[in-house]
């Protein structure tokens, strides 16, 4: 029998040895269904994991556009560590959490982890402050507050933080507003928009409006005001003082959740158009960030406070009534006891009153972060010159007949200046001796023979020696870099001559530099590479929010009648960021008209501190009387403002006494320690300077540390 062939019996023929290189039949081959679905169903039983790492997210079967159920949750964690929550909903009980409808429940308000990591302690407790006021929930009905911290504590990065919070959530799960709006003085326009760049990176795109044509201006207001929904492209407009008066109009149509006016005391005054514009704005919640609220008078704090919470301290003349007018009795020297006891009791009802919508916090937190400042208030002796000049004036001019009532009248304004201007060197009235303007008559023989104004000459002003002593040793023995500061632009001239005579590398900032590059020569002196040695300042010129931490040592060459000019000032080196001991020298010409201007700021910032920092014991030195003998010269003082002191820590010219524990930069001037020599100096730069011109010196730190610093 022959073997059945392959293709009869229909079966596979299989070598044990070879398998096949491909099917041998036709026929598909399929998989198990049983182990198929075994497979599938081992899949679908794996939970589904999100292929970022450390992903915690919700993980749900949530499809986009649908409403997710269950509680709402806040947009940020608020038990993480270091989470800062500006609201907790009320804690509820299981009864009522089956009871509340959960589409309605409020959620924690929690500030972006991003910013809460960078907030320093005081920045925390102020970010809440200002989110508490604006939302109503320190005053009712009430939305505004002042944020009054001092310079150099952060008030920009508080309130950046305010405005990103509320543009993002609320306890209603919800935004709280949908735009903010930052006005500005033009100076700082750039600078916020660059800071809101800084902390919040892409997150955000502000508008900054710093210029161009009206149409442009009004154009891009209108399409900022047009924005609505729950993502605005735009939220926040950056606008100056000055663009915002022009184009008022055009912002006045809608609303605008939030309101900041940076350096707020340009609004102390009710009556002009500025603060006008802006109190008319559709916008319950304002806020006023100034470092120094009272700058001239009580009205002028009224209106401050007025702007932010219109009503909570009654009207203009309520407010003159109740407060101001036994207040100001109350400090005068020549008071009563009764108008004493009067003035304190209006004062703590106006402080109990303002202090739940202002938050103010000083410098001294600020010793915990940066080196120590030693401040000085430095006596120069008149030159023989000026003090000819100066006389000569006196007799000439009779500014005093013309002080009456403490009216100050144009001429006797112009008298001011002129006698300081000599103060500064007697070239910046030259040109009125040459004319022989009143008080100038025969003046200019009183010059050395042959004086030009083109060369300069230190040695014929007495606080011009002193400053040439101060950078020639400072350049001689350190590498410090100066800023030197000065009210008038002639004298910046001065600097300039001062400075190529000496070969000393400088840069210069006054009012007709634009704003970019402002920022450019700020950013390369600050630079420790940089080989310039000394920055000017005029301190009109917007100085103020510059940031000059690349240099250590600066001197204000001329007093300002307002306080805040000067602080701001001295605040451009001591500030986050320095690391060296900051030296701040305020030049007085001794017994002079600059001396009663600085006991004049004394008075307005006695007023201040007592209104704002709550000090109790600012010694009440200057009677308004006083302050009416602006037009004398005191030739035989070493410190008429020393003499005015009636000090009772020195004796005979010295001090025997140490200032009290506790006291610093910050306290009242009787309570610094007073130099009639160099002995009792600390810094090796004003002591190598003594001889030149110095007869007095007032010194003091900010803080402790500093007790092994030569």
């Amino acid at each position: 029998q022959k073997p059945v062939s392959e293709t009869e019996s229909g079966e596979c023929y299989r070598s044990p040895f070879r398998k096949p290189l491909a099917q041998l039949t036709n026929r598909p081959h399929c998989l198990d269904s049983s182990q198929h679905e075994a497979f599938i169903r081992s899949i679908l039983s794996k939970p589904f994991k999100v292929p970022i790492p450390n992903y915690k997210g919700p993980l749900g079967l949530r499809a986009l556009g649908i409403k997710r159920a269950g509680l709402r949750s806040p947009l940020h964690d608020p038990f993480e560590e270091g989470a800062l929550v500006l609201y907790e909903p009320p804690l509820l009980s299981a009864h009522d959490q089956l009871k509340i409808d959960k589409d309605k429940a409020p959620v924690h308000v929690v500030v972006d982890p991003v910013l809460s990591r960078v907030l320093r302690p005081h920045q925390r407790e102020g970010v809440k402050f200002l989110w508490d006021c604006v939302t109503s929930r320190r005053i009712p009905g009430s939305h505004g507050c002042i944020m009054a911290d001092e310079m150099g504590l952060g008030k920009t990065l508080q309130c950046i933080t305010l405005m990103w919070t509320l543009l993002r959530q609320s306890p209603d799960c919800k935004p709280e507003i949908e735009k903010a709006m930052v006005v500005s003085p033009s100076s700082l326009v750039r600078n916020w928009y660059n800071e809101v760049q800084k902390w919040l990176g892409g997150r955000i795109q502000p508008l900054a409006i710093d210029g161009g044509s009206k149409e442009e201006i009004d154009r891009k207001l209108v399409g900022f005001m047009n924005q609505r929904g729950l993502r605005v492209p735009s939220p926040i407009l950056i606008i100056s003082y000055e663009t915002f008066r022009l184009h008022a109009e055009a912002l006045q149509k809608g609303s605008v959740g939030l309101v900041i006016c940076d350096e707020g005391h340009r609004l102390k005054n009710s009556e002009n158009q500025t603060y006008q514009a802006l109190n008319s704005l559709n916008t319950p919640r304002r806020v006023l960030i100034s470092g120094t609220p009272i700058q001239n008078d009580l009205l002028e704090y009224f209106s401050l406070v007025h702007f932010v919470n219109s009503g909570i301290l009654g009207t203009a003349q309520e407010f003159k009534r109740h407060f101001e007018i036994p207040i100001l009795k109350g400090r005068d020297a020549d008071a009563s006891e009764a108008e004493r006891h009067k003035g304190e009791e209006s004062l703590k009802e106006l402080i109990s009153i303002v202090n739940r919508c202002l938050i103010r916090r000083t410098s001294d937190i600020l010793s915990k972060y940066l080196p120590v400042k030693i401040e000085q208030v430095v006596c120069c002796r008149l030159t023989p010159l000026q003090a000819e000049l100066y006389k000569n004036f006196l007799k000439q001019a009779k500014p005093v007949e013309e002080l009456k009532e403490g009216k100050i009248s144009v001429s006797s304004l112009s008298s001011i200046t002129s006698l300081k201007k000599l103060c500064n060197h007697p070239a910046l009235i030259h040109d009125k001796c040459v004319e022989e303007e009143e008080g100038f008559v025969g003046a200019l023989d009183l010059f050395p023979a042959g004086y030009s104004t083109k060369s300069l000459e230190p040695q014929l002003s007495g606080k011009m020696l002193v400053l040439d002593y101060i950078l020639a040793v400072t350049k001689s023995t350190s590498n410090d870099k100066v800023v030197l500061v000065s009210n008038y632009t002639q004298t910046l001239d001065l600097f300039e001559k001062l400075c190529r005579n000496r070969r000393y590398l400088y840069v210069r900032l006054d009012g007709t530099m634009s704003i970019k590059k402002r920022a450019k020569i700020v950013e390369r002196f600050n630079s420790p590479s940089s080989p310039e040695f000394i920055f000017m300042l005029s301190s009109k010129a917007g100085g103020c929010g510059l940031n000059l931490i690349g240099a250590n040592r600066l001197v204000m060459f001329d007093p300002d009648w307002n306080p805040a000019n000067d602080e701001q000032a001295m605040a451009r080196v001591w500030r986050d960021g320095q690391k060296k001991t900051c030296y701040i020298y305020r030049l007085l010409s001794t017994g002079t008209i600059e001396e009663k201007i600085f006991q004049r700021q004394t008075h307005k910032k006695a007023l201040s501190s007592c209104v704002v920092d709550e000090e109790q014991d600012v010694e009440r030195h200057f009677s308004l009387g006083e302050l009416k003998e602006l037009f004398s010269l005191n030739e035989t003082t070493t410190s008429d403002t020393h003499d005015k002191i009636k000090c009772r820590r020195c004796v005979n010219g010295h001090q025997v006494r140490p200032p009290p524990e506790g006291s610093d930069c910050t306290s009242d001037l009787s309570q610094w320690n007073h130099c009639a020599d160099k002995r009792g100096l600390q810094d090796s730069v004003l002591k190598a300077a003594w001889d030149a011109a110095i007869t007095f010196t007032f010194h003091h730190h900010s803080h402790e540390e500093q007790r092994g610093i030569p």
